[in-house]
């Protein structure tokens, strides 16, 4: 990562790339939204529900890279926040009649609160240890899930059927949802990475003891970015949860959050809309595309990760044309 303090002791921003390259990452994002915005007019219902699916793991995806670029840290539990939102939306439309305008907000709130109530007793971890931590939470998730069968409807699940606008098409409903999500996330990461607060963040990350200069201590740092990071899971399983209609606890497993890690390697942990949809991709239409090979599929699945990754490892340039991401 590049120097975030100058020698005489000011802030400055990171280092930014050439216009030229600025630009043309601005332009092939906006490329990319105009081809998905008019997709729906051109393919069937399927590829929709898969591009739904992708959009709201990418932003899974995305949920990991800002703890990884941000935070320094390594999560493998997400798939714990990401089903709070996706039960958040299940739950307050089964018991309650609460519809997506009522009840995002609210499973945005709560994913906010759960990261809070983990990040703050674990502030001090780092590491290996940290991802050991967030383990624990997947790990009693589909238990719990299944245990509160009153609320949860147990190994079943829940079904949303409410419509977010009614009239419209359930197909593009989901994948507009979906993709306007996604897009917006982008944009307030990309503005977040020039704020003060993004710089304050990487700060701390890069060089404590000047961040305790300047009042920032890496513990707060620690404990914001976690937030944060819940909160975007958060978001990722309530879209999830209307674009797939179901929830369940089989859908959030450990091996989720796993996945989530893999797609934000893939990504480079990258936070820009191109980044995000790389690693959502891969994790959310490779098995798609497997699905037909039997028992032959993790095998598959695996040797498909493990080429993606040394191939995304070793790809000098696009390291440099994916914005958002950490040196």
């Amino acid at each position: 990562m590049s120097e975030l303090v100058h020698p005489k002791g000011a802030i400055r921003s990171p280092a930014r790339p050439l216009p030229e390259l600025r630009n043309l990452r601005t332009w092939a994002s906006l490329l990319v939204v105009a081809v998905l915005a008019v997709l729906p007019a051109l393919s069937g219902s399927f590829l929709l529900y898969s591009l739904s699916l992708c959009f709201a793991n990418a932003l899974a995806v995305l949920s990991v890279s800002v703890l990884v670029r941000y935070g320094g840290e390594v999560s493998i539990g997400h798939s714990f926040f990401v089903a709070l939102g996706a039960y958040s939306v299940a739950i307050l439309e089964k018991h309650f009649g609460l519809g997506l305008w009522i009840s995002l907000p609210a499973a945005l709130a709560l994913g906010f609160v759960a990261g809070l109530l983990f990040a703050i007793p674990s502030r001090r971890m780092s590491g290996i240890y940290l991802a050991v931590a967030s383990m624990a939470l997947a790990l009693c998730l589909p238990e719990l899930l299944i245990h509160m069968e009153r609320w949860t409807g147990g190994f079943e699940g829940l079904y949303i059927s409410r419509d977010l606008v009614p009239g419209v098409s359930k197909a593009g409903q989901r994948y507009y949802l979906a993709l306007a999500a996604l897009v917006l996330v982008c944009l307030a990461l990309a503005h977040f990475r020039g704020s003060r607060q993004g710089m304050a963040l990487l700060l701390a990350r890069a060089h404590p003891r000047a961040a305790e200069a300047f009042g920032i201590t890496r513990s707060w740092a620690r404990i914001s970015i976690f937030a944060l990071s819940a909160t975007l899971a958060s978001l990722s399983g309530a879209v999830l949860a209307f674009a797939s209609s179901t929830v369940s606890p089989n859908s959030f497993t450990l091996w989720s959050g796993i996945f989530y890690l893999v797609g934000s390697v893939i990504g480079l942990q990258g936070t820009s809309l191109i980044a995000a949809l790389i690693g959502g991709g891969v994790i959310t239409l490779i098995p798609q595309y497997l699905a037909s090979a039997g028992d032959y599929v993790p095998i598959l699945y695996g040797a498909a990760l493990l080429i993606v990754t040394l191939v995304a490892n070793s790809g000098s340039g696009l390291r440099r044309f994916l914005p958002g991401k950490a040196a």
